[in-house]
Order: C-alpha cells, then sequence, then structure tokens
C-alpha cells in the first residue's frame, strides 16, 4: 500500500496520490489505452494540430483527445500552442467509442501543481524513481562489465607474466666481441625512432578519422537513398479502396492538400481522382519530413495502410516529389475527376418550383462550386443569418455536403474540418464579419498548411452594404457564392464569381431563400432529397406557397408541425447566434421525433407574447397624410438583450395589426429604426429622403433585408419624424 505524496494518507492499489489530492498533481501518462486515464486528473501533453472545433492533444503515443473550443478561457484564435508545444490539459472523460474529451487547465507549468507523477498504465510512481530504476540498471550493468574485465583481466595478467618471464631470459646480457656505440648516439638514434613513430601514429589515426567520415557519409547517404528508393514492382492503387487494405503496402500518387507537423509525424493530406487520406511520414519527433514538398506538389508514396484512431491512414516507407510529366498526368487525372463530378447532371427544383427553375443555370454554377471544393480538398464557409429563413437555409446545405465529405475524406473527424457554419448577428456580411474570416483563413492557411475556403453566402451579400467585407476576401482571391431569394443589388454582380438572384435572370417570384437553397442542396447532393422536403415551408412565415405545404405534408409534416419546428429554429437561432449548434438544429429540423421542436416551440410563444403585450401597451398611433404609423421606442418598451429580437418583434406586431393597404410600423431605438410597410416601398429611397430632411443626423441605410435604418443618437427624433414623412411620402 503506498502513501499520498502531499498528505502522506494511505492509497490503496498501489496509488501515489489520495482521492482528496487529484487534481493537485499532474500526471505524465505512459500507458497504451484511453480507457487507463482518470477523469478529473490533470495530464502533461503535447499539441497534435487545430480544428474548427478545438485542440487535439497527444497524452500518449495513440492517445489523443480533443479540447473543444467552449472548453477554453479565451477564443480558439487566440491561443498561441503550435503542433508540439507541451500543454496541461484535464480529462473529463473517456467515451464508449474512446474518444477523450480534454477540459482547459490554468495551469500550463509542473511548478503550478504540488506534484508530479507518472502514471505507466494503471500504476503511479514519481518521476525520481524513473531516475533510480535507471541508475539501478546502469550499476547492474557495470557490475557485470566490471566482472567480466576483471575476469580477462586475470588470464591477461597470467598470460603477460609467463611472456615477461620469456622475455626476462632473452634479455640477459649476452657477451659479445663488437664493440658497443656510445651512449649518446643511442640515445639519438632512439629519439629519432620515436618522432617517427609519432608521426605515423599521427597519420594513422588521421586517415581513421577520414575513414570513419568517409564511411558514416556513405551510410547516411544509403539510408536517405533508402528512404526515397520506390518499389518498381508495386503498382498504383486508389485511394477510394484503402479502407479494404489496411495492413498492405501500396503506392498512391496525388496531390498534397495540407500538412500539418504534429509532436510526432509530418502528416501529408493526400488527394487523387478517389478520395483523400493521411500520410504519416517521420523522421524524429517534431521535425519536418520531405520539407520540400509543399502543398500543391505531385507526389508518389510507398506505404504500409493502417488503421490510425479508427481512420485510414498510410505509414510513409518513400515519399517522392514528381515532376515533368509525370507530375502533369497526376495533375490531368484529378482534373478530369473534378470535372466529370463537380457538375451535377441537373436542376430538379423541389416541388417543381417554376421560379426556382429559372434560376437553374446559376444554381448548377453554385452546386459545381460546392462540389468542387468538397473534391479538392477545400473547407467551406456557409454565412447566413441567425434568422429562422438563414438557419433552414444553412442546414439544407450542411445536409448535403457532410455526407458527401465523410465519402471523400478518410478522417472520421473531416466534416468538421472542411465544413463551418457561421451565422450573422445581423443579415449583412460587413467588414466585423468579414474580417473575422479573413484572419481565421490566413492563420489556418499559415499554421496548419490549410488551403483558402469557399465562401457561400446565403440570404446575405447580395447588397452594396456587403460590398466592404465581399471586397476583403477578394482581396486574398478567395471563392464567394451568393445564393439569395431577394433582388440583388447590380454593384454585387462583378463583386462575386457566382450569384444566383432573380434579379440577374428576370424572375419575380415571392421566395424565401430557405425555399431556394433547398432546391441548390438536392442538387449538390441527391441522396438527401427526402430529408429537404419539408425545409422550404418552414422558412415561411407567412403565407406559405401551396407547393410547398403540400409538399411537406406529403413528407409527414403538417401545418402545426412546420409552425413548431419553424418557432423552434427561431428561438434556437437567437440564443448563442454567432454559434452554428450544428447537432442541436440538426436534432430539431430531421431527427426529432416531436417532443424536442415542441418544447422549445412553447417558450417561443411564451417568451413572444409577454413582449407583444408590453410593446403594444406602448405603441404610439398617429396618421401622417393619410398613413397610419404605429411607433415603438424600442429601447423603453423592449427586453432588449432577451428574446425576442426587435426585427422579429416588429415583423409579429406589423402581422397582428397592420389594416388597410396604408399602415406602417417603426420601431426606434437610440441609433436604429426599423421600418415595416403595407405597401413596396423601399427602405433605401426613404433612407435617402430622411437623410435630406434630417441632414445633422448621419442617416443611413444598415440592412435592406431588416428594414433597418442608423444614424447618430443625438439626432433621434429629428429622425424620427423626418422618416415618417418619408414613408408617407414613398405611400
Amino acid at each position: 500500500m503506498g502513501s499520498c505524496i502531499i498528505c502522506g494518507a494511505d492509497v490503496g492499489g498501489g496509488g501515489r496520490i489520495c482521492g482528496p489530492h487529484q487534481e493537485d498533481v499532474v500526471f505524465d501518462f505512459r500507458g497504451n489505452s484511453a480507457d487507463q486515464l482518470v477523469p478529473s486528473r490533470f495530464y502533461r501533453g503535447v499539441v497534435d494540430g487545430y480544428a474548427e472545433f478545438g485542440v487535439f492533444v497527444d497524452l500518449a503515443p495513440g492517445v489523443t483527445g480533443l479540447l473543444h473550443r467552449s472548453e477554453l478561457d479565451r477564443r480558439l484564435d487566440s491561443l498561441d500552442w503550435e503542433p508540439g508545444d507541451e500543454v496541461f490539459v484535464q480529462v473529463k472523460g473517456v467515451r464508449d467509442n474512446g474518444n477523450i474529451d480534454l477540459a482547459w487547465s490554468i495551469r500550463q507549468a509542473d511548478r503550478e501543481f504540488r506534484g508530479v507523477l507518472v502514471q505507466d498504465g494503471d500504476t503511479e510512481h514519481l518521476p525520481e524513481e524513473d531516475s533510480e530504476e535507471a541508475d539501478a540498471e546502469a550499476d547492474t550493468e557495470s557490475d557485470a562489465e566490471q566482472a567480466e574485465s576483471d575476469t580477462s583481466g586475470d588470464t591477461s595478467d597470467f598470460d603477460e607474466s609467463d611472456e615477461v618471464d620469456e622475455t626476462h631470459e632473452a634479455d640477459e646480457p649476452v657477451e659479445t666481441d663488437e664493440p658497443s656505440e656510445p651512449a649518446e648516439a643511442v640515445d639519438a638514434s632512439s629519439d629519432e625512432a620515436d618522432e617517427e613513430t609519432d608521426v605515423a601514429v599521427e597519420e594513422t589515426a588521421e586517415a581513421d578519422d577520414t575513414t570513419e567520415t568517409d564511411e558514416a557519409a556513405e551510410a547516411a547517404e544509403a539510408d536517405e537513398d533508402d528512404t526515397d528508393d520506390l518499389d518498381d514492382d508495386r503498382e498504383r492503387v486508389g485511394i477510394g479502396t484503402l479502407a479494404d487494405a489496411v495492413g498492405d503496402e501500396v503506392r498512391i500518387d496525388g496531390e498534397v492538400v495540407s500538412v500539418r507537423q504534429t509532436g510526432g509525424p509530418t502528416v501529408f493530406e493526400v488527394r487523387d481522382e478517389t478520395g483523400v487520406v493521411d500520410v504519416a511520414a517521420f523522421v524524429e519527433p517534431g521535425v519536418r519530413a520531405y520539407p520540400e514538398v509543399e502543398v500543391g506538389d505531385a507526389v508518389r508514396i510507398d506505404g504500409e495502410v493502417e488503421s490510425h484512431r479508427g481512420d485510414v491512414q498510410v505509414e510513409s516507407e518513400a515519399l517522392v516529389r514528381l515532376e515533368g510529366e509525370e507530375a502533369e498526368s497526376v495533375r490531368r487525372r484529378l482534373a478530369e475527376a473534378l470535372t466529370a463530378e463537380a457538375r451535377p447532371e441537373g436542376l430538379q427544383p423541389l416541388a417543381g418550383d417554376e421560379a426556382v427553375a429559372e434560376l437553374a443555370d446559376g444554381l448548377l454554377d453554385a452546386a459545381e462550386a460546392i462540389r468542387r471544393a468538397v473534391l479538392e480538398s477545400r473547407p467551406i464557409v456557409v454565412r447566413h443569418p441567425a434568422t429562422a429563413d438563414g438557419y433552414v437555409a444553412g442546414a439544407a446545405v450542411e445536409r448535403a455536403v457532410l455526407p458527401l465529405i465523410r465519402d471523400e475524406h478518410a478522417k472520421s473527424d473531416a466534416e468538421y474540418h472542411y465544413f463551418t457554419r457561421r451565422p450573422l448577428d445581423d443579415p449583412v456580411y460587413g467588414m466585423d464579419a468579414a474580417t473575422n474570416d479573413a484572419t481565421r483563413m490566413l492563420q489556418d492557411r499559415d499554421r496548419h498548411d490549410e488551403q483558402l475556403p469557399l465562401f457561400l453566402l446565403v440570404g446575405t451579400g447580395s447588397t452594396v452594404e456587403s460590398a466592404d467585407g465581399i471586397d476583403l476576401l477578394s482581396v486574398y482571391g478567395v471563392d464567394a457564392v451568393v445564393v439569395d431569394a431577394e433582388v440583388a443589388d447590380p454593384e454585387t454582380r462583378e463583386a462575386v464569381d457566382t450569384l444566383v438572384s432573380p434579379e440577374i435572370d428576370g424572375v419575380d417570384a415571392d421566395l424565401s431563400t430557405g425555399a431556394l437553397v433547398a432546391s441548390l442542396a438536392s442538387a449538390v447532393n441527391d441522396e438527401v432529397r427526402d430529408d429537404l422536403r419539408h425545409l422550404p415551408a418552414v422558412s415561411y412565415w407567412t403565407e406559405t406557397p401551396d407547393r410547398y405545404a403540400q409538399l411537406a405534408r406529403d413528407a409527414g409534416y403538417d401545418a402545426e408541425r412546420v409552425a413548431e419546428l419553424r418557432e423552434a429554429i427561431a428561438l434556437e437561432a437567437y440564443y448563442q447566434s454567432y454559434q452554428d449548434k450544428r447537432e442541436l438544429v440538426a436534432d430539431l429540423l430531421f431527427e426529432d421525433g416531436g417532443n424536442l421542436a415542441a418544447h422549445v416551440s412553447e417558450q417561443f410563444r411564451e417568451k413572444l407574447e409577454t413582449e407583444v403585450q408590453t410593446a403594444t401597451a406602448n405603441v404610439v398611433t398617429e396618421a401622417v397624410d393619410g398613413v397610419e404609423f404605429a411607433v415603438l421606442d424600442t429601447d423603453g418598451y423592449t427586453h432588449r438583450y432577451d428574446f425576442p429580437p426587435t426585427p422579429l418583434l416588429l415583423d409579429d406586431l406589423h402581422r397582428r395589426n397592420a389594416d388597410g393597404e396604408a399602415y406602417a410600423t417603426v420601431g426606434i431605438g437610440t441609433d436604429e429604426l426599423f421600418i415595416r410597410t403595407t405597401a413596396d416601398v423601399s427602405v433605401r429611397d426613404v433612407a435617402e429622403r430622411a437623410a435630406e430632411l434630417a441632414p445633422g443626423a448621419d442617416v443611413a441605410t444598415a440592412g435592406l433585408r431588416e428594414g433597418k435604418i442608423e444614424f447618430l443618437s443625438g439626432e433621434r427624433d429629428a429622425v424620427e419624424d423626418a422618416v415618417v414623412a418619408a414613408v408617407a411620402e414613398a405611400f
């Protein structure tokens, strides 16, 4: 029975730390299984690499955990850890599938813990006991060597004694008639002989050194040649077949799409026309293998297929960079496969929507861009408004793309690396969002050798208010695809690579972005088409087209169920609006049997009804030039930092109270104002006219899609009067 290294209490089972002090020490883990880890303990680890959702940390060879970004006390992109860095983490738990959940440790040095222990499998000991054991082994080896030396020494002495006796007898004085040489001559001759002997020894030593150096160089060169030598008898196999070849030695040709340095091997992500796989090349821990190989190079690899943490991986035996005709052959083969696979055969709009069919060419271009990004191992970033319509659109694309990524990549977590949804608080892709995106993509490029992503903007990016943000992306040459059911501004056409909008093709129809993007998603991946049939109906707050309502019913979603989904998504879209909430949204829209959506929908209705009652009691009504206005002070009579958000509240107020053809709802706050009207009034025209009527207020359109106008807070009263007058004129 051991004793606790901190308090001295008895510890059973050979342990060295008692229960109350488990979190006071840090452990060096030397086991080989995640099951040996103890939850709540702190462990020393090495950063393996970054993902969009967190950091992978190696606790021991083959034992890696995930420190999710939600566990950090700072933003993920603010971490200064590099692959190979030593870090300290806490084990939260080990899942049934072997995945290890890690937590952040505020202590990041040995001295900040009260002790250090080595956990060798299921046993624990002090680090110095390793040294004592090593010293004991060294002493044992030394004693053995000494004994051997003593034994050989005895024999040598015995032999030398015999030789000495014989020599002594041979050296006895022998009388001779020849005269003896003078002593000085003998000494001189002896000195000369000694000098010659010394020179000879030095020359021999130099020759030996030269020989050893040459032999070492030749050996190193031979080793290097062996590393890069390819087996001429191997035939190339497709990466897509490697899952059935674990344990086999194979050859693959492909293109490097990313390189990341771990605390152990260098990992090259390589793709061919059939798939993508990680190739591990090892020189020594943390040292870059094949530094001459970069992203975009064509390579040939011989190696053994292994299963690494449940994923297929190739352990490299030899890796060479291809040049000339061989490299061109690889790239040509990839390009042909990409072209053949990326372009969908055609577009079949959900519910046969003719308005969507009119946009077929643009939608097919967008679908091809998305599919090509998957095949090229380029990350896809989806930006959409944090609204029910925006979330439906983003979730539709997500539902279509994730299976393609899983099919393309051998890594089980590839869908988190190559697809990200980032909701927008405002439906404008402004400089704040674009700067965030540019920062992340440049960090991923420089830190992890990732390719620059494809940006897919749905329900945003098509108006001039987003021009600055899109321009920032274009500086770095990244591709942007914009899909918006609303009419796009003409200026947007030249700013993005692919634009899908009714204005471009002359379509004048009442489309929701969710309905439009659901058809796009079905073109991206027709296998999920049935999963998407109810989404268009969910994206409409009112006046859902009959074709989409019927499509939802055919999929098993009646009007009440559709309303529950819409309201549940709207509520969850508000909370943590900048998070994608991937799993929760998927559960609501695709996996829920009814209980989750119904529960969340009930909260939506309670919160909205409470807010509507408060707002209604404080609405000020007035008539100006035949137009009835309902004006609400949103600063004074709404809970600005709780659900519902102001735009959604005003939408509901307007739907409930709008009576007749000349009705407007205005919500005004400190420095922003929202407009809802029964007539087709241009918010941009209203802002321009209000700017003329209140020239000192700096009035400007801030969000065309949500009817938002911004101004200087000190001119609030003047702006309210100016906007009311401008809206009345527009009627």
